[in-house]
């Protein structure tokens, strides 16, 4: 007979995938993704207090909507997004999607944080390029 592992908090990840990847629990939020597609605004502005799930949110639509050449479907396939239509499913890998959080960057001076995002913006620049030759060359 199988073990049965028990889920884990997750206090202090961010990260969908890894939330998902480690078993711990989670409050199914992923029907903000229908949200996102029914709305009809050029720009949306997410705004939520401290400790909100701002970061979580955003790595959730990152790995929806990504297609980073992982598949990332076994991550919304017991979710509820993967109960709504067709129209909603179909968009799960579609696009090229620049996810950057600066959650992290917490340095003791002005000079390490504002290197520490000099780095980071350089990264961000190297997925852009690549997406711009990907999408250039299609």
């Amino acid at each position: 007979m199988g073990e049965i592992r028990k889920k884990g908090m997750p206090i202090g990840i961010s990260d969908y995938k890894n939330l998902i990847d480690e078993n711990t629990y989670y409050v199914d939020k992923t029907l903000f993704v229908k949200d996102i597609i029914d709305d009809s605004a050029k720009v949306l502005v997410l705004t939520r207090p401290r400790r909100f799930g701002k970061t979580l949110n955003l790595s959730m639509l990152y790995y929806y909507f990504s297609n980073s050449g992982d598949d990332n479907s076994y991550l919304f396939k017991d979710k509820k997004i993967f109960q709504q239509e067709q129209k909603y499913i179909s968009e799960q890998g579609k696009y090229p999607v620049i996810y950057i959080t600066l959650k992290d960057v917490k340095e003791s001076t002005y000079e390490k944080t504002f290197e520490h995002r000099k780095t980071m913006l350089s990264y961000l620049s190297i997925d852009i390029n690549y997406y711009l030759y990907r999408y250039e060359l299609s």
